[in-house]
């Protein structure tokens, strides 16, 4: 509670006109916004869901970039196949699996945090694929358990395990 005994107070949400009708709901993001204030897609999107099922492929460049990381890691060079797996990353950044190495990548660098968090990245964008979300899963609760998370470890077990 702040100085004085009074709650605080939430402050109150920006207007977008100073003359409009009370009822209108201010607008907070440009994701909230009504579909005609929005900026026009490409005409071959606007039938799709916002959402995708899966992440996208790997091309032969950034497929070839990640076989490069993975001999480098093989070799022990852990930065090394962390700069391939982000130039693969800069290809192909909507593809989990390009994500999932990069996390494997930090986790053989001794760098947990970041591997966590490429993991949740990649997570994100597995879409429905379930091979590569019970991979996700698993390689997120293997580095929860490594850093001492054994309760978030277990989630991550048995979101793998649902699947």
């Amino acid at each position: 509670m702040p100085v004085g005994g009074e709650p605080a107070k939430a402050p109150e949400p920006p207007r977008t006109s100073t003359d409009t009708e009370e009822s209108e709901v201010p607008v907070w993001r440009k994701s909230e916004q009504p579909e005609a204030t929005q900026e026009p897609r490409e005409p071959s999107r606007s039938s799709s869901p916002s959402y995708r099922e899966t992440g996208d492929g790997l091309s032969p460049a950034a497929l070839s970039l990640v076989r490069e990381a993975d001999q480098l890691l093989a070799q022990g060079n852990v930065s090394g196949a962390i700069a391939r797996l982000e130039r693969a990353q800069r290809i192909a950044p909507r593809s989990a699996e390009v994500y999932f190495k990069l996390s494997e990548a930090y986790v053989a660098g001794d760098q947990l945090g970041s591997a966590e968090q490429f993991t949740l990245k990649g997570l994100s964008l597995a879409g429905s694929d379930t091979r590569l979300q019970r991979a996700g899963w698993l390689l997120l609760a293997d580095i929860r358990r490594a850093r001492g998370n054994v309760a978030g470890a277990d989630q991550a077990e048995a979101r793998a395990a649902a699947l």
